[in-house]
């Protein structure tokens, strides 16, 4: 019919409960036919037995996603951006403590042939009347305290940390320690009668490695340690090792209000005893008796360093 709305843009007009009630009666209670305009309007029709879903405009489309889960979807870039600047920090770490590590293992292989050394001949006129296993114990006690004065100058110098200069300070002192127990290792050498041959570059070779290793080298076996591929690679990534245990074992000499100075000094001493006895231990096996040896003088370094147990002398002389 002209005029008329058609029958697919008829709006649906929702039900009152209480005509609902009434068995679908309009306002005035009259029940209405089911037409064929209003089967039109719903898109699956209800059977005769009262099948199939229910018309109601109630029954709206599900989204596919809720707003949750698209707030959430918008926030997982963002989170793999910070897990990422994470791990990139971390990595960043890692590397700077490499090259951190590195650059002190550089420093000790550089003043390794500076450090002044004491031949036997110095050592009997300096402590007269002391056999071989006397005069060890002299260079032990000796040696381990002088770290002990190291670790507890480094701790006093970190009573108040100051988180910048903590890993200056932990360089310090490993660098003063290493100083230290390597002139300790070149002298028993020499009480043991083992001193290595060659030049001065060689045998400090020697007593890095024995440094590293924490243990004797057998100086008759001159390949395995003058070896330059040796040195380049495996001397370099054993003092690698050595450095960064010593560093992890070292921290808490960094703690504040004299603690630090207290377990610094406790710390050093007890690990240069340690080096020093299972060291002492190879070159007792293979001594060779002072009366049938004959060796020369000892040539001293041209730049020799100073070994003050201050930290700060100590850390001047080092950065020459």
């Amino acid at each position: 019919m002209a005029g008329e709305t058609p029958s697919r843009k008829r709006r649906f007009r929702r039900l009152k409960p209480s005509e609902a009630h009434q068995g679908g009666s309009g306002p005035s209670g009259a029940p209405e036919p089911l037409g064929e305009h209003s089967a039109a309007l719903l898109p699956h029709a209800v059977g005769d037995a009262g099948r199939g879903p229910s018309a109601s405009p109630d029954a709206l489309p599900v989204p596919s996603q809720p707003p949750a889960a698209d707030a959430a979807a918008e926030q997982v870039p963002g989170k793999a951006g910070r897990l990422a600047g994470v791990r990139q920090g971390v990595r960043r770490s890692g590397q700077s403590a490499r090259a951190a590590v590195g650059y002190l293992a550089d420093r000790i292989i550089e003043n390794a042939p500076r450090i002044p050394v004491r031949d036997l001949a110095a050592l009997r006129a300096q402590f007269p009347g002391l056999g071989p296993e006397q005069l060890a114990d002299k260079l032990i006690a000796g040696a381990a305290n002088g770290t002990a004065t190291v670790g507890a100058g480094v701790g006093a110098a970190a009573m108040l940390p100051v988180p910048p200069a903590m890993p200056a300070e932990l360089a310090t002192e490993i660098t003063g320690v290493a100083a230290i127990e390597l002139k300790l290792i070149a002298e028993l050498y020499e009480v043991y009668g083992l001193r290595p041959p060659g030049t001065l570059k060689e045998r400090s070779t020697v007593y890095l490695t024995t440094w590293s290793e924490e243990r004797g080298i057998d100086v008759t076996k001159p390949s395995t340690y003058s070896n330059a591929a040796l040195v380049s690679s495996g001397l370099k990534r054993e003092l690698r090792q050595q450095i960064m245990k010593r560093m992890i074992r070292n921290l808490p000499n960094l703690l504040p209000f004299m603690i630090g100075a207290a377990v610094g000094a406790v710390i050093n001493r007890r690990d240069t005893r340690h080096l020093a006895e299972r060291i002492r231990k190879d070159l007792r096996a293979r001594q060779v008796s002072w009366d049938t040896l004959r060796l020369p003088s000892l040539e001293q370094p041209e730049q020799a360093l100073e070994l003050s147990h201050e930290p700060v002398h100590r850390a001047r002389e080092l950065e020459r």
